[in-house]
């Protein structure tokens, strides 16, 4: 079990010395302060690389919004983040792991094109704001056996291998971010190898959403949400592809989940118009104290300058973006829709799963209820409900 969360903006004690001894080791010249600098971290990132890979089977549109994303990015982290050390480190490791990946992703489609063309079954997309049930209701969907999902660690590297070592690298990775926080299962159920959100392909894109959730980068955000997502998204759908061909699972119904797609719907379905869409809904106020808490909680470690009321003055204005945005899309979309209420999905899942696939017109067998209560009584054990309990604590506050 998790240690008590006495605040939204508690940090471990090891975070705490982590990030004194990494300002340490800068200030003796032990080893220099890594530059948030594009082309540092361009130079560090692509080593080894080509620039024949980060071309490869991209367009010379889908290149050159990298390179402004990468340069945007660095300028906002730099002059409004406030990082601190370990912020700083984290935010290093995260752009040039990106421009890494998208290197070895390129020369994978160069020298194999065709696996990021891989047919696909129509795909299951769940759309909802963070903290609205979505995830719940992606892995429900996952349970089905007639449906696949993303592994975590496929996620967070999309970038397959042989041997595939990224279950085992996920899984240290999360022991150590558990060491730093630990209260991260109980903002949401990790595991290395358990279905997850694609979070981690849109990062690879620099998409704001992984970054945003992290530091205070607002200039970099308001780019993010009055630019085009179109590179975003043509790289998400040749990762996808990929995945699929991968795992070999391409042929069954990939269930898709990420809060950012209610931001970018119509730039994700232009990819996918035979898709089914399952949208999640709760009550405004509930989705925006949890999404307030999870930010601060990630947030905390990175500055020492965060704000409560900035977080909750950016998720307030961003849920209202959101609902704009899918309910535009949903206004032009003539595809199967489900709207799931989250009180509905608390009080008789069963029934509620029964409802969407009926919505959806998907044969609900008994096979997939059996693998959906096994998932269902899963999600009971799991930490992430001890945040209701934070979330009654801080509101008394």
């Amino acid at each position: 079990m998790p240690p008590p969360r006495p605040h939204p903006l508690a940090r471990s004690l090891l975070a705490e010395r982590a990030s004194a001894a990494i300002e340490t080791l800068w200030q003796r010249g032990v080893t220099p302060r890594p530059p948030l600098d594009p082309d540092y971290l361009w130079r560090v990132g692509s080593a080894g690389f080509s620039r024949d890979e980060e071309h490869s089977i991209r367009t010379p549109e889908d290149v050159a919004d990298f390179r402004e994303r990468l340069v945007l990015l660095c300028r906002s982290l730099d002059r409004e983040a406030r990082l601190n050390a370990l912020g700083h480190t984290m935010a290093y490791g995260q752009i040039t792991g990106a421009i890494r990946k998208r290197h070895a992703l390129g020369r994978l489609w160069r020298n194999k094109p065709g696996i990021a063309e891989t047919p696909l079954a129509p795909l299951i997309i769940v759309v909802g704001q963070m903290r609205a049930g979505t995830t719940r209701l992606h892995r429900l969907l996952t349970a089905d056996p007639q449906h696949a999902g993303t592994r975590f660690c496929d996620s967070h590297d999309p970038v397959p291998s042989k041997p595939d070592l990224r279950p085992l690298k996920s899984a240290a990775a999360l022991a150590l971010a558990r060491r730093i926080n630990p209260w991260l299962d109980t903002l949401h159920p990790f595991g290395a190898t358990r279905t997850d959100e694609e979070i981690g392909w849109l990062a690879a894109t620099l998409d704001a959403c992984t970054f945003e959730a992290q530091y205070a980068i607002p200039s970099f955000v308001a780019f993010n949400e009055e630019c085009g997502a179109a590179p975003v998204y043509r790289e998400f759908a040749r990762i996808l592809r990929t995945d699929a061909a991968a795992s070999g699972n391409a042929r069954r119904p990939r269930v898709l989940k990420c809060p950012q797609f209610c931001e970018q719907l119509p730039a994700l379905l232009d990819h996918f118009p035979d898709a089914r869409l399952v949208v999640a809904q709760r009550a405004r106020e509930e989705v925006l104290a949890s999404s307030v808490s999870m930010v601060a909680a990630q947030s905390a470690f990175q500055s020492d300058a965060v704000s409560l009321e900035r977080i909750e003055a950016h998720w307030r204005r961003k849920l209202t973006l959101r609902e704009e945005r899918v309910e535009a899309a949903l206004a032009q979309w003539t595809g199967p829709v489900a709207r799931v209420e989250f009180e509905a999905l608390n009080r008789d899942w069963r029934d509620t799963m029964a409802q969407v696939y009926a919505a959806l017109r998907l044969p609900l067998t008994s096979a997939a209820l059996a693998a959906m209560a096994a998932e269902q009584a899963r999600a009971t054990r799991d930490a992430h409900h001890a945040h209701a309990r934070d979330l009654a604590r801080f509101g008394s506050r």
